[in-house]
């Protein structure tokens, strides 16, 4: 059974994910296209499931499956789409989760989602500050229940969602912070 938990903001998750990335970089080679710190992990001052959560873009979906072998043999189980159509879904740790990989070819709508979402809470540290204790709550009241704790954060994630849309359409935001 997958435990929650959610813990202060750690300076090594974002190590662990330049370490990852050289990983990846190493197995998909000229396949890949960009690699970026995505999730609560890549947002300073948040609490978080200690989970690195990397959005990998590469060239063709169409070759990523065959490197499925390589992926294992680094600690990751290939869980194929996993509910996003068009995503290859990596997970590494087993119930212990240290890294999720969410891959998608270049062009991808989920790319710009997950980007924005991330850049929108870094531009706006109040609304960072309660999804952060909305993770705190969900992980109180949902301790053994992983899809509790998701389902809990959707109607937020959604909202923001809807929100970075519009604010990424507005312009170039240079050091804004609300």
């Amino acid at each position: 059974m997958r435990k929650v938990e959610v813990v202060p903001y750690m300076i090594e998750w974002s190590q662990l994910f330049h370490d990852e990335c050289q990983k990846l970089q190493d197995i998909f080679g000229s396949e890949m296209i960009m690699l970026d710190h995505i999730g609560s992990t890549a947002i300073p001052d948040i609490y978080a499931k200690p989970v690195i959560d990397i959005l990998a873009v590469v060239k063709d979906m169409e070759y990523v499956d065959g490197f499925n072998k390589e992926m294992e043999e680094i600690g990751y189980d290939a869980r194929g789409e996993n509910g996003i159509s068009g995503r290859r879904f990596f997970r590494k740790g087993g119930d212990e989760r240290t890294h999720h990989i969410h891959m998608f070819q270049k062009g991808h709508v989920e790319i710009a989602r997950h980007l924005d979402f991330r850049d929108y809470l870094l531009a706006h540290r109040t609304e960072a500050q309660k999804y952060s204790r909305l993770k705190q709550r969900l992980a109180v009241e949902f301790p053994d229940d992983i899809k509790g704790y998701v389902n809990g954060k959707n109607d937020f994630i959604k909202k923001v969602d809807e929100k970075a849309k519009h604010w990424k359409d507005d312009g170039p935001h240079v050091n804004e912070v609300d």
